[in-house]
């Protein structure tokens, strides 16, 4: 049976027989590849990690605790459990106001479920753990924000921990590091996000005026109403790697100013050569960091 021409379709003479036709051959390899797919060899979820600065494959176990690509040394999102792994002495940290969840202060529909699933998800309660710990036998206060969390958006219990945790390292005369990452404010709390902005700022310009010492580490992604407010008020900025750092997304920019974006753009390299970010440093080296400034700025 000869099946009808794409100038048949177009004009809508064709007959029945023949759409039946055209619609079981389409559902027949549909489905012929679904098969072909489900019998073909397939790869664990949990055994491997897709790269995606150079698109291959990692074997999990080849990862070690320091969350890089083997290949191109790309730095995989890490989990605060992981950061503190890496970051603090052995059994030193201790954290605070982990109880904090998070309400529904705008009645956001379903908002409840929402939390609950990134809570099982990302196994915290919220998108920030808080605490203190020693970091090369130096005290500091911490606050390391969770991408798996929400992307990391900053709701109203967020800019809470943050602040109590400016303002417990403010009382007790810790310098603080900051390990950012986040899509921006929480859309589901609406203006109760945006506030967060204004409280942090508020409780690091207290910090600041007690004389400690206040460090960011900006990993990737951190954009957004972070990015507008305490990401870029540290008295020094660190980063990672090709992390991304701005405020709105290079789509809207580009549309926006009707230009075509540098290279490179929004990326650490960038920040760092246009003065946004004063050193980037590589995951196996940032203890050693932070270490050597804690101590020079030692009381």
């Amino acid at each position: 049976m000869k099946l009808p021409s794409f100038a048949d379709l177009k004009k809508g003479i064709v007959e029945k027989k023949y759409v039946e036709v055209a619609t079981n051959t389409s559902k027949t390899a549909i489905s012929s590849f679904l098969k072909k797919k489900s019998n073909g060899p397939s790869i664990p979820d949990e055994s491997w990690v897709k790269c995606k600065k150079c698109m291959n494959l990692v074997y999990k176990k080849e990862i070690t605790k320091y969350r890089l690509c083997p290949n191109c040394g790309a730095h995989f999102r890490m989990t605060p459990a992981e950061r503190i792994r890496i970051t603090c002495d052995e059994g030193t940290f201790e954290e605070w106001d982990a109880g904090l969840t998070t309400a529904n202060p705008m009645g956001y529909p379903d908002y409840d479920k929402v939390i609950e699933g990134a809570q099982d998800k990302s196994g915290i309660r919220e998108a920030v753990v808080t605490g203190k710990c020693e970091i090369g036998g130096q005290k500091a206060a911490i606050a390391i924000m969770d991408s798996h969390f929400m992307m990391g958006s900053m709701g109203s219990v967020v800019g809470e921990k943050i602040t109590r945790a400016f303002e417990r390292a403010t009382e007790e005369g810790l310098p603080i590091i900051v390990y950012t990452v986040s899509g921006g404010a929480r859309m589901q709390e609406g203006i109760m996000s945006l506030m967060q902005m204004a409280k942090v700022s508020e409780a690091v310009a207290r910090h600041d005026d007690a004389g400690l010492l206040y460090v960011v580490v900006i990993t990737d992604p951190t954009t957004g109403g972070v990015t507008a407010s305490f990401a870029m008020l540290g008295d020094i900025i660190l980063a990672e790697p090709k992390a991304l750092i701005g405020f709105a997304g290079q789509r809207v920019i580009k549309a926006t100013i009707g230009q075509d974006l540098p290279e490179g753009f929004q990326r650490s390299e960038f920040q760092l050569e246009h003065g946004f970010v004063d050193r980037i440093v590589n995951r196996q080296e940032l203890k050693k960091e932070l270490t050597t400034i804690l101590k020079l700025h030692s009381k």
